[in-house]
C-alpha cells in the first residue's frame, strides 16, 4: 500500500481525463456489471443528454472529488458510502436538495436535515463469502465469527478488500471498533493481517476471489454474492456471530455541477422511480423506499442509525493514516 491519496489520485487523473461541455457526469462506485443496468435505463429515459459515466473504488472516487473541489468536473455522485459523502459533506462538496418525491425515502437512510446534502439508495452489510470446496480441500471448519479468521488454520486463505480504497473496507474496520473498541479492533486487524493471502481495492473482488477458489473466505458483503451464489458457485454467505457493519449506499448533487438543472432532473429519476428503486433492491433489500423492502428488511433497517456513520465519516481521515501507519509494505 502506497500514501493515503498520492497513489489514488495519480491513478484517478491518469484514468478520467476526459469529459464533454455538455454531458452530465456522474461518478460512482457501483460495479460495472450492475453499472450497465442502470446505465441502460438512464440512456433510454433520457436518450436527449450525453451522460458519461466515471467508475472506482470509493477511495479514488473521494480522493478525485477533494482533488476537483475548486473546479468540479462531476455533477452527480451515485452509488457511494454515506460516509465518504458525509466526510466530503463536511468540505462543502455537495448542494442540498429537496428532491421530487423526497418523502418517499425512510428518514434514516438520507441525511437528516430538512434539505438533504445525501440520499441513500440501500443499505448493506458485511459478510464472509466462504467457499466450503475449498475449506474442505484444506481440512478447516467455516469460520462463524470475527474471531476465527485470526487462527492459524486459515493463514493464507483470505481477502479482504483495503479500507483506504475501498468502502466495503472501511465499513469493515468501523465495523471492528463498533464491536471490539477501537484498541482492541487494531490488535484484531494486525492478528486478521498475518492470516490475509490478498487485499483488494474493490469491496466485491474477495467475494469473487472465493468464488474463483483463489481463496477460501472473501470478506465482503452479502449483497455481493447473491448473483454468484445463483451461479451454482460453493458459496456460503455467514454473518460473523459477533456482528456486522453496514453502510448507506447514496447520491449527492455536487455544489458546482456544470449542468445542475439537468443534473437535478436525473436525481429526482434515480431517487424516487420504480425502475432504479428495483434495481436497488435486486442487489439489497434493504432500500430507501420502504415499499421495495420486505418485512424482514424493514426489521432489519429500524435498527440501524446514521450516528454510527457521521462517526465513521468525522474519523476517516484518522483511522486511515493509522492503518497506513500500520499496514504500508
Amino acid at each position: 500500500m502506497k500514501t493515503l491519496f498520492s497513489a489514488l489520485l495519480g491513478i484517478c487523473c491518469f484514468a478520467f481525463n476526459a469529459y464533454a461541455d455538455d454531458s452530465i457526469t456522474i461518478y460512482t462506485t457501483i460495479e460495472s456489471d450492475r453499472l450497465a443496468q442502470y446505465e441502460i435505463l438512464l440512456q433510454t429515459v433520457f436518450p436527449q443528454d450525453k451522460i458519461v459515466w466515471v467508475r472506482g473504488s470509493a477511495g479514488i472516487i473521494t480522493a478525485k472529488l477533494l482533488a476537483e473541489a475548486k473546479e468540479p468536473r462531476a455533477d452527480i455522485v451515485f452509488g457511494v458510502a454515506a460516509s465518504s459523502l458525509i466526510f466530503l459533506d463536511q468540505q462543502n462538496m455537495f448542494e442540498p436538495y429537496i428532491a421530487t418525491g423526497l418523502d418517499t425515502i425512510s428518514p434514516n437512510m438520507r441525511d437528516s436535515k430538512a434539505a438533504p446534502s445525501w440520499v441513500g439508495m440501500y443499505a448493506w452489510t458485511s459478510a464472509f463469502c466462504v467457499n466450503t470446496s475449498e475449506l474442505e480441500k484444506n481440512g478447516v471448519p467455516i469460520p462463524t465469527s470475527w474471531q476465527d479468521l485470526t487462527k492459524p488454520e486459515y493463514q493464507n486463505l483470505i481477502a479482504m478488500p483495503n479500507p483506504v480504497s475501498s468502502g466495503t473496507g472501511y465499513m469493515t474496520l468501523n465495523a471492528w471498533i463498533q464491536l471490539f473498541g477501537e484498541k482492541q479492533a487494531w490488535t484484531y486487524a494486525e492478528r486478521l493481517i498475518n492470516n490475509l493471502n490478498a487485499l483488494t481495492h474493490s469491496g466485491a473482488t474477495p467475494c469473487a476471489m472465493a468464488a474463483r477458489s483463489q481463496v477460501a473466505i472473501g470478506i465482503s458483503s452479502a449483497a455481493f454474492a447473491q448473483d454468484i451464489i445463483e451461479l451454482n458457485s460453493p458459496l456460503e454467505i455467514i454473518i460473523p456471530s459477533e456482528g456486522t457493519g453496514w453502510e448507506i449506499d447514496a447520491l449527492a448533487l455536487i455544489k458546482k455541477s456544470p449542468q445542475k438543472d439537468r443534473a437535478k432532473e436525473i436525481i429526482d429519476f434515480l431517487m424516487i422511480s420504480d425502475q432504479v428503486a428495483q434495481l436497488n433492491a435486486n442487489f439489497s433489500d434493504i432500500t430507501a423506499r420502504a415499499e421495495f423492502m420486505t418485512p424482514e428488511a424493514k426489521e432489519r433497517s429500524a435498527k440501524m442509525n446514521t450516528k454510527d456513520l457521521k462517526w465513521a465519516a468525522k474519523n476517516r481521515t484518522r483511522l486511515l493514516k493509522q492503518w497506513e501507519a500500520r499496514f504500508t509494505e
